[in-house]
């Protein structure tokens, strides 16, 4: 199985994240659009209690099915991944769910995407906040980090469903799906 590594870097916005790849030689490879992620688990929350993850991404008018293993110690986020293309997102879903899987979190994101180095970096634009994610090799996340201005302490490593969960507690407001029509505080 592949092995996906990564880190979250938290921008003050937009135009802020996408000077700093561009003066990190981020050349763009995939351009704006939105991403919708549903996780699912069973009845019974077997999924999180294994810390995996089961997810079906909607890309315009196809998909992605990522299951992902449990998260490895380490000073990036790495864990066991395994994605398949599919071309009917709605019809997969209805599979998953007949197979006894449910939807518990959506989420939203405006996501372009950028090659420096042998990483890729992904600028995700979402309710809660602005994003650069860095996928690769776990030697080269440091570097890129230090190109983009930062430095590893500003890592996050958690994922988009915890960072909501803690968002909506710090606004004082009620825990759902990370829409864009979400409320605002």
């Amino acid at each position: 199985m592949a092995i996906e590594h990564e880190v979250k870097l938290v921008f003050p916005d937009l135009e802020a994240a996408r000077r700093a790849v561009a003066m990190a030689g981020g050349e763009l490879s995939t351009a704006r659009r939105l991403l919708d992620d549903a996780l699912f688990d069973r009845q019974d929350g077997a999924l999180r209690r294994s810390r995996t993850a089961l997810r079906i991404r909607r890309d315009g008018s196809h998909g992605v099915l990522t299951w992902k293993g449990p998260v490895q110690p380490g000073p990036v986020k790495s864990r066991e991944e395994i994605e398949t293309s599919v071309g009917d997102p709605a019809a997969l879903q209805a599979v998953v769910e007949a197979l006894g899987f449910y939807p518990v979190f959506r989420s939203q994101k405006f996501r372009e995407e950028y090659r420096v180095d042998a990483a890729t970096i992904t600028v995700d634009d979402t309710p809660m906040g602005v994003f650069v994610e860095i996928e690769g090799p776990p030697d080269v996340i440091p570097s890129v980090t230090a190109r983009l201005g930062l430095t590893p302490a500003d890592f996050v490593l958690e994922s988009y469903a915890t960072l909501w969960r803690r968002w909506c507690e710090a606004h004082g407001v009620r825990m759902g799906d990370m829409m864009f029509d979400a409320p605002s505080v």
